[in-house]
């Protein structure tokens, strides 16, 4: 752990483990919020959703820049080898938890039938009770996300490419793992990029559980239950943050490969999963404008308020 890092926890007036765990857990209880929007008379249509996964993107972009240039401060191969073993990682997850493809996958014609189409632009139900045709991904003017008509079909049924409950589920939360670890990454490197990094990743869930509602509303789920399950997928967040944060300064020297294992596994989450779900959802000019202004911003605040408050 550096010396400045070690000082600043030192002196906090309770355990250093204990604002790991308040920070972690307030990001996760956040998700909650990203559900309230569709507790509205109108929900939020499609290219609200899209941009919202922007967002998220834009987000995860900039935490995983923050930690990749302080790793590569201290060392260059070891960083590269990690950010390489964070992909490889992630991909291997996704494979073998069945979730590749899960995002960016068009869904069967029989599932879109009965409303269990992941992220098809064809087969959403509106508020008017038709079904939507629109298979450029971009959403019709009054187009809103409400609920299916159609009664749900038995998983056996659903095909690949549709999202199962559980696999909804596993997919945010292996997100949430990434983001966990690098909050703890950055509580051990300085106090400060801790708190900003959490507060940054607390933002970024509100954004990532709209999608995610999206899909449980899908799924004939009320919104307090889609908020509740929000958090749930959020968990690991505040676990895998205070392992990082326990297991980091023992292993000192695997420091700069922990930190490109983060910054590997977000970036392969952002390129894979969010943005092409993002695409899907609305026209690529205001994806790109909106990640671009999020990661941006991440990059800015932390300069001003953790690098020039040093």
């Amino acid at each position: 752990m550096p010396d400045s890092a070690a000082r600043e926890i030192a002196s906090l007036p309770y355990e250093p483990v204990v604002a790991v765990l308040l920070l972690s857990t307030a990001a996760a209880f956040f998700g909650a919020l990203g559900a309230l929007p569709f507790g509205l008379p109108r929900p939020p249509t499609r290219a609200v959703v899209g941009g919202a996964y922007a967002l998220a993107s834009g987000f995860m972009l900039g935490a995983g820049y923050l930690l990749v240039s302080r790793g590569l401060d201290r060392t260059t191969i070891a960083v590269m080898v990690g950010a390489g073993l964070g992909v490889a990682y992630t991909h291997w997850i996704h494979v073998y938890s069945g979730l590749e493809g899960l995002e960016t996958g068009p869904a069967p014609a029989a599932a879109r039938v009965v409303g269990l189409a992941a992220d098809a632009p064809t087969g959403l139900t509106s508020e008017t009770g038709s079904t939507s045709g629109n298979d450029s991904g971009a959403a019709r003017p009054g187009e809103h996300l409400a609920p299916p008509v159609a009664a749900v079909a038995p998983a056996a049924a659903a095909g690949p490419g549709v999202e199962l409950g559980y696999q909804v589920l596993l997919q945010n939360a292996l997100h949430s793992a990434a983001e966990g670890v690098a909050i703890g990454l950055a509580m051990v490197l300085e106090l400060r990029l801790g708190i900003f990094l959490a507060l940054a990743l607390a933002v970024h869930n509100v954004a990532e559980s709209m999608a995610l509602t999206e899909v449980l509303r899908r799924r004939r789920m009320t919104v307090g239950e889609a908020a509740g399950l929000c958090v749930v997928a959020k968990i690991p967040q505040p676990v895998l943050a205070l392992a990082a944060f326990a297991l980091a300064p023992v292993v000192t020297g695997m420091l700069p490969a922990a930190l490109g294992f983060a910054s590997g596994c977000l970036v392969f989450l952002v390129l894979t999963e969010l943005l092409p779900a993002s695409y899907r959802r609305t026209a690529k000019q205001p994806v790109g404008i909106l990640v671009s202004l999020a990661a941006g911003a991440i990059v800015l605040l932390e300069h001003v308020f953790v690098r020039g408050s040093g």
